[in-house]
């Protein structure tokens, strides 16, 4: 018996089929680790306390040294679990990440104009909207315009990365 098709939100990008099987997630996985390797991104998978279940994840990608210092951040949180405080506090715990373990200046998200949950939690791990981004991502089938926003981690001098 078929589980029938897998609906997304409509502020995930399109998937092709692969993307949700095993092997196109340890290809993904493989990706992202690669990533990590080169310094460029880093991934965390969120799981509760008790009984160990996979109930989120947050990433780093995009990671720039060199007199820019950022990083762009994603996460997302089972359905079941929103407002109870895991996206932010996973949130604060990748900004302290980005500024402590990667001297990064600021981290920056992007949502979609009408994901206000999104919104809600970069507010609360203290991002400020700084701009409006028109078409931005493809997603649900169109381009979609989005906010973007950002946390400023510190006022301090690129560190030691050779400039």
């Amino acid at each position: 018996m078929s589980a029938g098709p897998l609906v997304l939100p409509c502020w995930e990008p399109e998937r092709p089929a692969e993307f949700f099987t095993a092997g196109g997630q340890r290809a993904r996985l493989r990706d992202q680790l690669a990533q990590r390797e080169a310094g460029q991104a880093m991934l965390w998978v969120l799981v509760e306390t008790d009984g160990g279940r996979l109930v989120g994840a947050i990433s780093l990608s995009r990671i720039t040294l060199g007199p820019l210092c950022s990083a762009s951040v994603g996460y997302w949180v089972d359905g079941e679990r929103g407002g109870r405080g895991i996206a932010t506090a996973a949130l604060e715990a990748a900004c302290l990440a980005a500024r402590e373990e990667f001297a990064l200046h600021r981290v920056e998200a992007g949502t979609m104009v009408d994901n206000t949950a999104s919104q809600r939690v970069l507010a609360k791990a203290g991002f400020e909207q700084y701009g409006f981004a028109p078409k931005y991502l493809h997603a649900n089938g169109a381009w979609r315009d989005h906010l973007l926003f950002q946390r400023i981690l510190h006022d301090e001098g690129p560190r030691g990365q050779g400039l």
